[in-house]
């Protein structure tokens, strides 16, 4: 199946916007997205051809199409779009290249990381919270941690990035709404897109929240590297998590995001847990904490996090509530995480449940939605997933959901 839908995406599709339309929102810029476009679809044939399934010529063919255009690098860049994607789309999918322009990329991404530094340090100077931009996954510096610990784990850069992350964790001295409760990783963003920020709230989710710089923390210390305060850092957010973890008849769960009112009754106001994807819902939130577990080492840790993992595979409430394949949102995002959960798991409980899981994805994989190429939140990611499974590769692509 993986190969069937493979075959769907050979071709670079023709453009779909007019030769002046360089709009916000004009699709010009989908080539060098992840989530979207070509930079996610040439990991999918890079990873095809390293493991020998595949030529090289349509992983180069989907490359340049990403780069047919000037490279983002301002604001909305990230490891999901951008120089930074395109880059990372290049390391994973063709790692024995070595384009001319690819150090010009490693130059962008690094003046990119540098300012968004910069900006963090004026940002808890001033005593201010973070925008979830700062430090999250998708557009923050988590994100180009993520690149970094694939790109040039041993470099100063991404310990910068950490001795960042570390510094996030720390409470911020402000007297608003959210107050003393709040952790240095409280947002001043409002909850919900168009909403009022009404004291801005904390996000668990590995995309945009907490768990996903617990991730990158806990896979570079995996690596032995290693900053001042990393453990420590680690133990804050594994306490708050556990401070806000939810006990129900079917198991542990988290909130997918608190607001200042939630976190002054110390009660998050959902009744129960959401979906179980890897952006936001359990999954991902327990991976996190195993890998956290493993890290520190602290075995009891790892342990209540593949029991959470596994008790919510076992719930088909939560299982129903999944309506799309892809990685970010769907089926292949949760059978990616449990993939990877199992092999490093402690016992056979989320071995056991892999193979249900699996048969989940298959049956889905072709659903109509979603209709996008791309890795992320597209086909790419769907077959990449089943790829991952059916040949037991190690490739390290899941570097960019902090899964592995």
């Amino acid at each position: 199946m993986a190969s069937c839908i493979t075959d769907t995406l050979t071709q670079p599709p023709p453009p779909d916007f007019t030769a002046d339309d360089y709009g916000p929102r004009s699709n010009r810029w989908h080539a060098q997205s992840l989530s979207r476009g070509a930079a996610g679809v040439a990991i999918l044939h890079g990873v095809r051809a390293q493991t020998g399934h595949a030529g090289w010529e349509p992983a180069y063919e989907w490359l340049r199409h990403a780069t047919a255009d000037t490279l983002n690098n301002g604001s909305g860049a990230g490891l999901w779009f951008g120089a930074p994607a395109v880059t990372h789309a290049l390391t994973t999918a063709a790692p024995h290249a070595r384009p001319a322009s690819l150090d010009a990329l490693d130059y962008s991404v690094a003046d990119l990381t540098r300012r968004r530094l910069a900006a963090a340090e004026a940002r808890i100077a001033a005593c201010a919270r973070p925008t979830l931009s700062e430090f999250d996954l998708v557009r923050g510096l988590t994100g180009l941690g993520a690149h970094l610990l694939r790109r040039e784990p041993d470099g100063h850069l991404l310990r910068q990035v950490l001795t960042y992350l570390v510094r996030l964790t720390d409470p911020v001295d402000i007297d608003d709404e959210a107050g003393q409760l709040a952790p240095g990783w409280w947002s001043g963003d409002p909850p919900d897109p168009g909403s009022p920020a009404s004291g801005g709230h904390a996000n668990f989710g590995m995309a945009h929240g907490i768990t996903g710089p617990l991730a990158l923390l806990a896979l570079a210390m995996r690596h032995n590297i290693l900053v001042p305060g990393q453990a420590e850092a680690i133990g804050r957010i594994n306490t708050w998590l556990d401070d806000w973890r939810q006990t129900g008849p079917t198991g542990p769960w988290w909130p997918e995001r608190i607001t200042a009112a939630e976190l002054h009754a110390d009660k998050p106001a959902a009744r129960g847990p959401a979906r179980p994807s890897w952006c936001y819902g359990t999954p991902g939130i327990a991976r996190a904490q195993q890998l956290a577990g493993i890290a520190l080492p602290d075995p009891a840790r790892q342990q209540t996090a593949e029991d959470a993992l596994s008790r919510c595979l076992a719930d088909p409430v939560q299982l129903n509530r999944l309506v799309d394949p892809s990685l970010c949102h769907g089926w292949a995002g949760l059978a990616a995480t449990v993939w990877y959960a199992a092999v490093d798991a402690q016992t056979t409980s989320l071995h056991t449940r892999l193979p249900h899981v699996m048969r989940l994805l298959i049956q889905h994989a072709t659903d109509a939605t979603p209709a996008r190429s791309g890795l992320i939140a597209g086909h790419a990611g769907i077959a990449l997933t089943l790829h991952t499974m059916a040949t037991g590769t190690d490739i390290r692509w899941a570097t960019s959901l902090l899964i592995h």
